[in-house]
């Protein structure tokens, strides 16, 4: 069997590329990344996920970027913002898809994986410059000139099978491929339950998927939130 490398958030996104690659008969190495975030309930929720999709094997890999601050993910003195501001927002964590992928990619190599999967989405995302096709097909082209696995005949591909889908659009395709998104955690501002705060972007864009998808929505909200 084929084998892939999927990184897996614990969000709606990443839960369908793990359903996507797993209907497409890859055995799955989940790798999920505790970079600091400022809520862990994600990284629980990863974990779940992983197991109900039937990865082989879960494992977290710890890098501290909230070591350098400046975003309201990972420094607990600049708040989530609760509407859109233009440009790329404060929760745009500085080259985190870049170590993401450099760690995924690392661990491709050592179990024999021909690709990784991610779940950047360029279409619902605030413009994050690290979530672009280009960019994508950019890390792709440094990837295989810098592994050894690439070097000796046996490339790496890296799959964002999402990047050009809208929120309805995953929502349902994960939908289709069984994915139990009451496992997922999309919150900017998730409490310690992994309950979501419904004022965020990553709120916003989740609950207006699930309307648009017309599928029931199973995300549970902080109490007196509606």
């Amino acid at each position: 069997m084929k084998s892939a490398v999927v990184l897996v958030s614990g969000g709606l996104d990443s839960a369908t590329v793990l359903a996507i690659a797993k209907a497409e008969g890859w055995e799955c190495h989940a790798l999920s990344v505790d970079y600091g975030q400022r809520h862990k309930a994600e990284l629980h929720a990863a974990t779940q996920i992983a197991r109900a999709l039937g990865a082989v094997e879960h494992r977290v890999a710890h890098v501290g970027l909230g070591l350098f601050g400046g975003s309201a993910l990972t420094d607990a003195s600049i708040d989530v913002p609760i509407e859109s501001t233009g440009g790329i927002p404060i929760t745009y964590v500085p080259a985190r898809n870049t170590v993401f992928l450099s760690l995924a990619l690392a661990h491709a190599e050592v179990t024999g994986s021909d690709a990784v999967f991610t779940g950047a989405n360029a279409v619902d995302y605030s413009g994050y410059p690290d979530c672009r096709p280009e960019y994508l097909a950019a890390f792709e082209a440094m990837a295989n000139l810098a592994t050894k696995r690439a070097v000796e005949g046996s490339p790496i591909a890296i799959r964002a099978p999402i990047v050009r889908l809208s929120k309805a659009d995953i929502v349902r395709r994960g939908h289709e491929l069984g994915v139990d998104f009451a496992l997922t955690v999309s919150c900017y501002n998730a409490d310690a339950a992994g309950r979501a705060c419904a004022q965020c972007d990553a709120c916003r864009f989740r609950r207006e998927g699930f309307a648009t998808a017309g599928l029931p929505d199973p995300t549970r909200y902080q109490p007196g939130v509606t």
